[in-house]
């Protein structure tokens, strides 16, 4: 009788040592893809001008690191996109990502680098896999890469040329 009670005393504690970790397990994607369909007729207002046939896609990767429990703890961001219907040697200066819906103009949120400086020429009229790649999201930032994943059709992705600075092109984005 004493060795059926130490023996039933003995599965009960290894049983307790063999019981699974509460911590919650992460199965949120790390890494989430939107794009863009970009058209001169989504700028606010409508691009009338030489830039008004310009058209292209874009193509936006969040790459995000999580902690345990989900909660974003890092980002980066890659851009691709493809430009056509501009005049031959028009400059494209900057794009990025602003917050604002479809007809609303918003401010920048997210920057891909692409400056005056390092314009680029589209010297017939197109670009095909513009790539900025690894743009570091700000710690104080991650909030508005959760608002961007939690309702993307409040940001849109836009290239400005230099006959169209304010943007010449516009595309709101979607979740894939």
């Amino acid at each position: 009788m004493k060795r059926i009670a130490a023996l039933t005393c003995a599965a009960a504690l290894l049983g307790g040592c063999g019981s699974s970790p509460t911590t919650p397990t992460n199965t949120q994607p790390n890494t989430i893809v939107f794009t863009a369909q970009l058209s001169a007729a989504n700028e606010v207002p409508p691009i009338t001008n030489a830039d008004a046939n310009a058209r292209g896609t874009a193509t936006i990767t969040f790459n995000l690191t999580r902690d345990a429990a989900g909660t974003i703890t890092a980002a980066t961001v890659n851009f691709v996109y493809n430009l056509n219907g501009f005049p031959a040697g028009a400059l494209i200066r900057l794009s990025h990502i602003h917050e604002g819906a479809a007809g609303v103009a918003g401010g920048v949120r997210i920057d891909t680098g692409l400056t005056p400086a390092t314009a680029i020429t589209l010297a017939d009229g197109t670009a095909t896999n513009v790539t900025f790649s690894n743009v570091s999201v700000k710690p104080e930032d991650l909030q508005l890469v959760v608002a961007i994943i939690a309702n993307p059709s409040n940001y849109y992705f836009n290239v400005h040329s230099a006959l169209n600075p304010s943007g010449a092109v516009r595309g709101q984005l979607v979740k894939q």
